[in-house]
C-alpha cells in the first residue's frame, strides 16, 4: 500500500491512537475526502507519522475538482486549489465573484463550456479562499446556525473543539432558544479514560449562555441515544 485514502471521521480516531505501534513504511501518501478535515487532525496525523494529507472536494459527477497535485505542499485546512479542468470559483448572494477571504459559494461556471456530465445548479457548498488561490472548506449553505442575527458556521467551532486531547469526537448544531432563537449546541464524545473527569451528561457551559454542551464517553459512542439533548 503506498497511497492511505480515508475519510477525515477515520483520521480522527486515529490521531488518538499511538500511530508507532503501526508499520507505515510502504505509504508514500496519504490523501482525504467526503467531508471537511479539521486542522487540527492535520496538525498531528503530520506530527505523527510525518506525512501531509492531500485534501480534495468535488461531487458525485466531477469527481476532483478542487485538489492538491502530486508535488505539492498542503496547507493546513485547505482543500487545495481548483482542478485545471474545471473553471471552479466563489459567489456572493448577489452572484457577484466573493474577494480574498470572503465566504462564498462553490461553483463550476459553465459561461465558456459545459463539463461533460455536470449537473445544473450551485454546490450548495461554501468556501474562502486566500491569496495564493487556495480553498479553504466553511460549511453547507443550509447548515448555518442563526443566534441573534449572527450566522454561526458548525465546522470552525468543531475545529476548535477537536484541539483539546480529550475529545475523540464532536458535532456542533443548533438548539431552541426563546431568546436569540438559536443557540449553539456541541456533542462531544470523550477519549478513552476521560469519563472518570467529566460526568457523560447535558450542561450549560459555565459563563456561557449561549453554548450548550453534550457530553459522552468513548465506552458509550456506539449508541446514539448516550448523548442526551440539551435542548
Amino acid at each position: 500500500i503506498t497511497t492511505f485514502c480515508a475519510p477525515p471521521t477515520m483520521y480522527r480516531f486515529f490521531i488518538k491512537e499511538d500511530l508507532s505501534k503501526y508499520d507505515l513504511s510502504s505509504i508514500e501518501y496519504s490523501t482525504t475526502a467526503g467531508e471537511a478535515l479539521n486542522p487540527e487532525v492535520y496538525e498531528q496525523w503530520k506530527r505523527a507519522t510525518g506525512f501531509s494529507i492531500y485534501e480534495g472536494f468535488g461531487q458525485t459527477e466531477t469527481t476532483l475538482s478542487i485538489y492538491n497535485p502530486v508535488g505539492s505542499v498542503p496547507k493546513s485546512g485547505s482543500m487545495g486549489i481548483p482542478s485545471p479542468l474545471y473553471d471552479v470559483d466563489l459567489i456572493l448572494p448577489d452572484g457577484t465573484p466573493a474577494p480574498v477571504g470572503e465566504t462564498g459559494e462553490i461553483v463550476i461556471r459553465t459561461d465558456k463550456h459545459t463539463p461533460c456530465g455536470l449537473f445544473m445548479g450551485y454546490s450548495g457548498d461554501t468556501a474562502w479562499r486566500d491569496e495564493d488561490g487556495y480553498f479553504f472548506y466553511v460549511g453547507r449553505t443550509d447548515d448555518v446556525i442563526k443566534s441573534s442575527g449572527y450566522r454561526i458556521g458548525p465546522f470552525e467551532i468543531e475545529s476548535v473543539i477537536m484541539e483539546l486531547p480529550y475529545v475523540l469526537e464532536c458535532a456542533v448544531t443548533s438548539a431552541p432558544d426563546p431568546i436569540r432563537g438559536q443557540v449553539v449546541k456541541a456533542s462531544i464524545v470523550l477519549t478513552k479514560g476521560t469519563q472518570k473527569r467529566f460526568r457523560p451528561t447535558s450542561r450549560r457551559t459555565p459563563h456561557r449562555t449561549n453554548t450548550r454542551v453534550s457530553l459522552s464517553s468513548a465506552m458509550s459512542c456506539r449508541r446514539p441515544s448516550a448523548v442526551k439533548s440539551a435542548a
